[in-house]
């Protein structure tokens, strides 16, 4: 193989263990900073290759009829090189981790980013959310003891001003979903056009997923918020009844209690959110063909699930956390492209390969990955359907 000499102005180097090129993809073979290419599944229409979460490459830009060759000399470096036919199709680059906006993304991208730099505190306050089981149990015990019946409304009213920051901020979140599926779907470009000219929106997209199912698994093994809220409606209606006056009332009035209360009633109640928030954006877009969100869900679930299966690509992980952000992001793709999808992920119709995304899942420490699989079984909408095999409702089992 020879070396490249010169192209757009760089000097360009034959790349380590060679380099080898056909009309059907690319492979890139060598020891270091290695990516390969896996061909695309043509019965199943799905994306099969590897993306580098974590590892630095130098490249080059060069580009064929079927191949994009693209590396830059950056931190935690994604590529994803594919071909949807055997001639010519899309060849993208993403760098979920350092992709920075350009021009024409910087609105929506500064409008997203205002949300998500609130996603970690979110995330803190949920995970040293003790409740006030002590103090309730104690007012309840002792009906008539008025400093008890005090002191466990003092430690609520605080507390439920905290589940009303979450549920705001899902109502942000939910916002910044909606303005980053418009941007991502819209013509003249497809799914896969738009991830490779706007990645920095893609990288958001991935941290909203990653976000949610954080939020979620914490949600769901934390009682005490569904137990603190329906003690303060009680008794907030309560002394309405006696005409007491409520200090705490007007953070959370009645109308936005009732919001609050489904909200936290879901198992899943960010996913559910955006799941709402997902099929909401395609009835209003009517004009714009449903495969344009779908394909895009699709196409990252069949990312995610490629590279936590194969354990050649897996090894390659410094960072423990990256297989838990694969796995996140893949079941809240999956989640979304069920609800969006006229008949949903589990079908055999689907373009997302299910069996093989709960195996990655069912592959993983039990622990780990058991809140992730309750989002599967209560927040899919297709699950239960008679078109989902029995295979795939035992494996959820």
């Amino acid at each position: 193989m020879q070396n490249v000499s010169r192209l757009e102005g760089e000097s360009l180097q034959k790349l380590p263990g060679g380099q080898e090129k056909n009309s059907t993809g690319c492979r890139f073979a060598g020891m270091g900073n290695l990516i390969k290419v896996l061909t695309r599944d043509i019965d199943h229409n799905a994306a099969h290759f590897f993306l580098d979460f974590e590892r630095k490459l130098h490249c080059i830009s060069r580009i064929t009829s079927c191949t994009s060759w693209r590396y830059l000399n950056m931190g935690n470096l994604l590529k994803v090189l594919t071909c949807t036919d055997l001639e010519q199709g899309p060849n993208f680059f993403l760098d979920f981790e350092n992709a920075q906006p350009t021009e024409s993304e910087k609105e929506i991208y500064n409008q997203v980013n205002v949300v998500l730099k609130d996603a970690e505190g979110i995330l803190e306050d949920l995970q040293s959310y003790r409740g006030a089981g002590h103090e309730i149990r104690e007012a309840i015990q002792h009906p008539s003891d008025e400093k008890l019946q005090e002191k466990a409304w003092g430690a609520v009213v605080p507390l439920v001003g905290k589940l009303k920051k979450f549920y705001e901020f899902s109502q942000r979140l939910e916002a910044a979903l909606r303005g980053l599926l418009g941007a991502l779907t819209s013509t003249p470009y497809s799914p896969t056009q738009h991830l490779e000219r706007e990645q920095a929106l893609a990288k958001q997209f991935a941290e909203i997923l990653h976000f949610t199912l954080r939020f979620d698994e914490l949600k769901m093994t934390n009682p005490a918020i569904q137990n603190d809220f329906s003690y303060y409606r009680r008794t907030l209606s309560r002394m309405r009844i006696n005409n007491v006056p409520a200090e705490g009332e007007n953070e959370v009035n009645n109308e936005l209690a009732n919001r609050m209360s489904l909200f936290y009633a879901e198992a899943t109640p960010m996913l559910k959110t955006l799941s709402d928030a997902t099929t909401k954006f395609v009835s209003e877009n009517k004009n714009l063909p449903i495969e344009n969100t779908t394909d895009c869900l699709s196409t990252m679930a069949s990312v995610c699930r490629v590279m936590l299966e194969t354990p050649e690509y897996r090894s390659r992980f410094t960072n423990e956390e990256t297989v838990s952000f694969c796995l996140r992001v893949m079941v809240g793709v999956i989640i979304l492209y069920d609800h969006v999808h006229p008949v949903g992920a589990f079908a055999k119709t689907s373009k997302i390969d299910m069996k093989g995304c709960i195996k990655v899942l069912k592959d993983q420490p039990p622990n780990s990955v058991e809140g992730l699989l309750n989002a599967l079984r209560y927040t899919t909408k297709h699950l239960n359907d008679e078109t989902t095999s029995k295979q795939i409702k035992s494996m959820l089992q």
